[in-house]
């Protein structure tokens, strides 16, 4: 088949490189001049005038992202030079948190629970008791269940110091509204899963170069035409297919976020025939509906500055809205530029700087060198991810006959991830094929 794919972010590339591996031919369209959508790389100065590449937002991956892992490879990038492999740990500045053990799975889920620092043993075992409970239920709760809900009765210290920051890192949404069954399957596929699936996979270089350059490159070689820079104007059904500026094409996948997404649907909502309208018109309705949430990357530089680790969690609050720090002088970056990240982010651009500094001097002194730490570029992704409330209906695949969507907010057991999207690449891919 002919597939035409409309953007080049990790989903996109994710379908058309699956699309080009199953025999299609693929050709991409790409509105900005660089690939990577909304995990990309981004330029900038340090005080002394040297130039680096940075991210739009700081991103980790973890050892469950199993279709991640393996586009990388298809396009020729080795994930054990990229990629950091660290065990799980989500440790505060003071040492206190969680650590899972080098151990096989699932005994070093639950060593790391019950060797938590700084948490009595009636916090680790009432934790390890009500995971076992979500183990023997399968991991499945009502979809109208909360997180807030699903945890309800866990101690205080268990919820602040692990339950909170980790539901709104993987699910960017708090937890008295993110859903409690994806949730629930975040636990299932890293703390839960195979060999390695807990396992934090912290980038080493720009996310331009972990993938989406390389998927590029791999597309051309492969004889993909693919267009930075080239925005499509129009979006029109064919006799036989559809057309993308006058040529067309059997098969269209929209790999644009949801609001573009809509918004390149409404002409044809327009114009096509009664039932390819009525199809069209009802993907609208549910894409419209996503409500949308921020990330904030605050990047600090502070020479001789140095975490114990590449990555801290944070006790975050009004006053102190981070929830994560990263250390990217260990990742490849220079000596002394943190990355922290604020997630379900809400707060205005200044304060939020202030707040990220007010921040590192108050719980990260003892890591900061001589000098002050400055703020070099604060970031918002004002629609990073979708809000992944409990129940919330998500668009499917498919729009209308040989028309498509993916992303990661389409239908999927995924919150707004990286492996979200690069699921929904395969996904979109396979049903094309069926």
């Amino acid at each position: 088949m002919r597939i035409a794919v409309v953007g080049a972010g990790w989903a996109g590339l994710s379908a058309a490189v699956h699309a080009r591996l199953a025999g299609h031919q693929v050709e991409i369209f790409e509105a900005a001049t660089q690939p990577g959508g909304r995990a990309r790389a981004l330029p900038l100065t340090l005080p002394d005038g040297r130039s680096i590449e940075v991210d739009n937002g700081q991103h980790i991956l973890i050892g469950a992202y199993s279709a991640t892992l393996n586009l990388m490879q298809h396009v020729g990038v080795k994930p054990q030079q990229a990629l950091m492999r660290l065990p799980l740990a989500l440790c505060y500045p003071d040492g206190s948190g969680l650590q899972l053990p080098p151990w096989p799975a699932p005994m070093d889920a639950v060593a790391g629970l019950l060797t938590a620092r700084g948490w009595p043993w009636s916090a680790r075992w009432a934790l390890l008791r009500r995971s076992l409970y979500w183990q023997a239920k399968g991991f499945r709760c009502r979809a109208d269940t909360s997180v807030q809900q699903l945890c309800a009765g866990l101690p205080t210290i268990v919820m602040e110091s692990l339950i909170e920051p980790l539901c709104v890192s993987a699910l960017n949404t708090p937890a008295e509204r993110a859903s409690g069954q994806v949730f629930l399957r975040v636990l299932q596929d890293s703390l839960f899963g195979g060999q390695g699936a807990s396992n934090l996979l912290l980038p080493r270089t720009d996310l331009g170069r972990l993938l989406p350059q390389a998927a590029v490159a791999w597309l051309r070689q492969q004889g993909s035409p693919v267009h930075l820079g080239q925005r499509v104007r129009a979006l029109t059904q064919a006799d036989v297919g559809w057309a993308i500026d006058g040529q067309t094409f059997d098969a269209v996948v929209l790999a644009t976020s949801a609001p573009n997404a809509a918004l390149a649907l409404e002409n044809i909502a327009q114009r096509a025939t009664d039932s390819i309208a009525t199809a069209v018109q009802g993907w609208i309705r549910c894409a419209s509906a996503l409500a949308h949430e921020a990330i904030a990357t605050v990047y600090t530089y502070c020479p001789g500055a140095r975490l114990p680790q590449p990555m801290l969690a944070l006790h975050s609050n009004a006053g102190h809205p981070a929830q994560f720090v990263f250390d990217r002088g260990q990742l490849g970056g220079p000596d002394g530029l943190w990355a922290f990240v604020v997630s379900a982010s809400g707060t205005e651009r200044g304060l939020l700087t202030q707040g990220v500094l007010a921040q590192a001097r108050g719980q990260l002194p003892h890591f900061l060198g001589s000098s002050p730490i400055v703020a070099l570029q604060t970031v918002v992704e004002k629609r990073a991810t979708f809000a992944c409330s409990p129940g919330l209906a998500r668009p499917e695949l498919c729009i209308a006959p040989g028309l498509w969507a993916c992303g990661d907010y389409v239908e999927g057991p995924y919150p707004a991830t990286l492996e979200g999207a690069v699921r929904s690449g395969v996904a979109v891919v396979h049903a094309i094929g069926t």
